[in-house]
């Protein structure tokens, strides 16, 4: 049923109805992709791609399809930013035994 003045909802049937936190739940349980591509040509010459993808999923449902780059990635991981700081480290270590034997 619509009522004057308003749109009638793609997600509403008759006698029930959707709020938008049902409408979250499904799209983070089932995951959502969207691409697309953009060419700029001229004369037959590429002169910018563009390519985007958009990937809408709960962590749990990413970490099903293989996608964990959070977990790598230092500006938004504890652990990550632990590893890099301990190689770095590491690396460093390694560098001064380096100049200490040549001094020595």
């Amino acid at each position: 049923m619509t009522v004057p003045g308003q749109l009638p909802s793609p997600y509403a049937s008759e006698g029930s109805s959707a709020n938008l936190a049902d409408i979250l739940e499904r799209v983070l349980d089932k995951g959502v992709v969207i691409a697309g591509d953009i060419r700029i040509n001229l004369l037959d010459i590429e002169l910018l791609t563009i390519k985007l993808r958009l990937v809408v999923a709960s962590v749990d449902r990413a970490k099903e399809m293989g996608i964990d780059w959070w977990e790598s990635d230092p500006s938004l991981s504890s652990g990550a930013r632990h590893r890099e700081l301990a190689a770095e480290n590491a690396e460093l270590q390694r560098r001064i035994a380096e100049l200490e034997e040549r001094t020595a």
